[in-house]
């Protein structure tokens, strides 16, 4: 189990997440919050405090009646929950909630112990409330995403619940929960703020740092399938540029080379003055995305590594509208739910896939054109050519996923969209821009998944299995298990499905 306490790292919050580990709430969070809803209480009694005593965006210039107070919080929340299109990734979800549960869990919230309480055991229990993709443009927050969750947390709405989707109502009854006490402003300090595009950001932050993973290692695998020369992944040539990620893409390349028996060295063919003839029989030096792959991965790697930072800040800020002073009894009004800080950093992390997508493609192409790699027949048929057809088929499949991530690279972070009659009058879509980031992720693992299959074939044909080294050997037999070597055409979707679920799930 883990406890939410005072601060919440990207790895605890990632193992919550995805190894399904249960979470506490520690008794300083709890007397933190209470003593934040107990000042907040006080502290509006005389006051004109927004969202408490007032209307919402525009129509904050209203003063709610004391008896009006509770039923505002309700109106808003059902007024709000108005998404459509698909429902969120129940992963997207699970990671929503646990991003709001922590920073209400700040304390500036001003919220009810009871919405901690209940958030919990949504996460201990999974139960997943039914999001929608579209509705939040990301700038007073996720207020229609996060509308749906707070729907489920008063016991109404739906939510997905042993894998079926049912009334909240229902689960309720089966679970002995009970809904929220809805206080003072408990609508508003759910729904304002950028929760829902920080979950799906870290769920995409995660998954980014596995295809990085993947790539160094079907890069250095075929390198090891051109017998690759050494130099350009050398410590001696990557240090002479001075970007972390670069280096750290060569070593790691370098790690899972250690032991092959196919990487040359230059020394050995180039440099030993033998090489006489007027045109070189050894090819001097590889293509792009042969050899270059430590300097296009190393930036994307970079990026990873940044976008983290951002991630793990935005846990751990208050960001919804106003903030609670328990410390200097005061109420700041502001817009810490702004979502630019996500938005630019979803936007970053999709382009860098793209590229990342972008690189496999050419690998793959590479391996599937006799003409360039001059070592394997065309499109790696490894049966007979004009009657059989190899990897042909699924090549236009990866071509074509690789010009969508390139479109849907283009940024969210600058198409503002004034709305809420000019009050939200510069936005952020920084929830459009996490949703469509993870839609470049998942069809990054598609082309990932063709690429592997035919680097297996590749090395099949040519015979080198007890040649490659032992981390390459690790993904031919993972991809045999799916897939056994093949001469005679195959139905492939099931095959390049199971490859991805392979490269998700490990």
């Amino acid at each position: 189990m883990n406890t939410i306490n005072e601060y919440l790292n990207l790895n605890d919050f990632k193992s919550i997440i995805f190894n399904s580990k249960g979470i506490t709430v520690s008794e300083d969070v709890l007397k933190r919050v209470s003593e934040s809803f107990d000042f907040l209480k006080e502290f509006s009694a005389n006051k004109v405090i927004y969202g408490v005593n007032t209307g919402f965006g525009p129509m904050a210039q209203y003063r709610i009646r004391d008896e009006d107070r509770i039923q505002l919080q309700y109106n808003l929340i059902r007024s709000h929950a108005s998404g459509t299109g698909n429902p969120l990734n129940p992963l997207f979800v699970k990671s929503s909630i646990l991003a709001r549960l922590n920073t209400l869990s700040l304390g500036n919230s001003g919220v009810h112990p009871s919405v901690i309480h209940l958030m919990a055991a949504f996460i201990n229990r999974d139960i997943t409330p039914l999001i929608f993709e579209h509705g939040g443009v990301g700038a007073s927050g996720d207020l229609v995403q996060l509308a749906h969750l707070a729907l489920t947390l008063i016991g109404e709405g739906e939510v997905f619940y042993k894998g079926e989707r049912t009334a909240t109502k229902a689960v309720f009854e089966k679970e002995n929960l009970q809904p929220i006490a809805v206080e003072i402003r408990e609508g508003l300090a759910l729904m304002n703020g950028t929760s829902v595009m920080t979950g799906i950001g870290i769920v995409n932050h995660h998954n980014a740092e596995k295809l990085v993973k993947w790539s160094i290692q079907f890069s250095a695998a075929i390198n090891e399938i051109v017998k690759a020369y050494d130099d350009h992944l050398s410590f001696e040539l990557n240090t002479t540029k001075r970007h972390k990620g670069q280096q750290q893409i060569a070593e790691r390349m370098r790690n899972h080379l250690s032991d092959s028996k196919l990487i040359r060295k230059r020394a050995d063919h180039l440099y030993t003055g033998a090489n006489t003839e007027a045109i070189f029989k050894e090819k001097v030096q590889e293509y792009y995305s042969l050899r270059c792959v430590p300097q296009i991965l190393g930036p994307v790697l970079d990026t990873i590594t940044a976008v983290g930072e951002v991630l793990e800040n935005e846990i751990n800020s208050a960001n919804d509208n106003p903030i609670i002073d328990v410390k200097n009894k005061q109420v700041y009004h502001g817009g810490n739910f702004h979502g630019d800080y996500i938005s630019l950093e979803m936007d970053k992390l999709k382009i860098v896939i793209t590229k990342l997508t972008m690189l496999a493609e050419r690998q793959l192409n590479y391996l599937l054109n006799s003409k360039i790699n001059e070592i394997l027949p065309p499109f790696v048929n490894l049966g007979t050519l004009g009657f059989n057809f190899g990897m042909q088929g699924v090549q236009f499949t990866a071509t074509s996923t690789t010009a969508e991530n390139q479109m849907l690279s283009n940024p969210m972070y600058v198409h503002s969209i004034p709305n809420n009659n000019d009050n939200q009058d510069i936005v952020s879509m920084g929830t459009n821009a996490a949703v469509i980031t993870g839609k470049v992720i998942e069809n990054a693992f598609e082309v990932l998944a063709i690429e592997l299959i035919t680097i297996v074939q590749a090395i099949d044909y040519l015979d080198y299995k007890d040649e490659i080294a032992s981390e390459t050997r690790k993904l031919y037999d993972a991809v045999r298990k799916i897939i056994p070597e093949f001469k005679e055409d195959q139905v492939m979707y099931p095959f390049v499905q199971q490859v991805k679920d392979y490269l998700i799930n490990n």
